[in-house]
């Protein structure tokens, strides 16, 4: 037996072998991911087929037969796309009716924004606490006077002329910042051991979740003036933010009560058991991980409630894509292209910006992932 067993020893070692066919490069890549199987070739060769339907037409209007400048409609008759009338009402379409002599006010603040929300998107720049405090508390006050003038004695500029994309974002960014904290009060509501807390959370969400934008914003433009006492009225821009604000709170409070739901509960009993208080609880451990785990959830309201904003045309604000349609209108560009290119330039400004939304958020989650992984 010992000498049979020894007839499978090799008496020398293996000699080196090629190695291994790679896994990464282009093809290897295309083999995996568009024809690993039967089903996936057969949808990978339709889609590109249908690309190659679609993309080159698309190529030729927006790109080859589009007329680039110009200065009135004459030079945008040959069926291309119209981005000299782009380019001819910029101004328009990014401050409205702004006062030109006025609108380095709007550049400022812009500048001053960004100036705040860039060190607090990227993680490793200390000083987040001042950044929130900047940006929720001295930032607010001082874009109203510079905006309206009030309080600086600059030339007062009513919200009525303001419009384009400049008050789709101060829209957005109002209803963003205001949404998730008034969310997380109405989830934690909802969930409260006290039930008349949680029977109005639950009631003020529902209400809100019931009813479309479009009939709230009727509501505060239209019916709510004729409540308020004479002479007493609000601002229609701001009735517009705060309607945007409070409807997408109801859903934010839905995504933060998912996230609170998925907390095992070990964590609210670990918590309760080294003494910390509700609040501490919360704010220490509840609440950070329900809301890594909800983050494409929020991102995914944010961006709704972004596309939204758009709606605040039907009360007689000027957005972005009301300020477009408003300059189609003009007859010195009257043109078949110029709707569409408006409506593709307006589509092509949101996708940016939801866009980026949506790649932000995957970086923060790969982010918050590998900081699991390394505890």
């Amino acid at each position: 037996m010992a000498g049979e067993d020894a007839t499978f020893l090799r008496p020398a070692p293996i000699p080196p072998r090629a190695p291994p066919r790679g896994v990464r490069g282009p093809i290897p890549w295309l083999r995996r991911n568009l024809f690993s199987s039967p089903a996936n070739t057969v949808t990978t060769i339709l889609v590109l087929l249908f690309l190659a339907w679609t993309i080159p037409p698309l190529i030729r209007w927006a790109f080859i037969d589009a007329a680039w400048t110009g200065e009135d409609r004459s030079v945008c008759l040959d069926g291309g796309a119209c981005w000299a009338f782009i380019g001819a009402k910029i101004n328009l379409i990014l401050y409205g009716q702004y006062p030109p002599a006025e609108r380095w006010r709007v550049v400022v603040v812009a500048v001053l924004f960004i100036a705040g929300v860039v060190p607090l998107a990227i993680p490793k720049v200390p000083g987040k606490r001042w950044n929130v405090v900047y940006l929720l508390i001295a930032f607010p006050v001082i874009a109203f006077m510079l905006l309206t003038g009030i309080g600086v004695g600059l030339r007062h500029v009513p919200t009525d002329r303001w419009g384009g994309l400049f008050v789709t974002l101060v829209t957005a960014v109002f209803g963003i910042v205001i949404s998730l904290p008034l969310g997380i009060l109405l989830a934690l509501g909802r969930r409260s051991r006290l039930p008349v807390v949680r029977w109005l959370s639950a009631g003020f969400i529902e209400l809100w979740r019931g009813v479309p934008l479009v009939a709230v914003l009727f509501m505060a433009s239209v019916m709510l003036p004729i409540f308020l006492p004479p002479g007493v009225t609000f601002d229609k821009l701001l009735r517009a933010m705060l309607c945007i604000a409070i409807f997408y709170s109801a859903y934010m409070a839905e995504v933060v009560r998912g996230g609170l739901q998925a907390i095992p509960k070990g964590q609210y009993e670990g918590s309760m058991a080294l003494g910390l208080s509700f609040l501490q609880r919360m704010r220490l451990v509840i609440m950070p991980q329900a809301l890594t785990v909800v983050i494409p959830g929020i991102v995914n309201t944010f961006i709704a409630l972004f596309k939204d904003t758009s709606l605040i045309m039907v009360i007689g604000l000027f957005d972005l894509l009301g300020m477009l349609k408003s300059a189609t209108n003009d007859s010195d560009w009257a043109s078949p292209s110029v709707p569409a290119t408006a409506y593709v330039f307006a589509g092509l400004i949101f996708w940016i910006f939801c866009f980026g939304l949506s790649r932000y958020s995957i970086f923060i989650e790969r982010r918050l992932e590998r900081g699991r992984q390394r505890r």
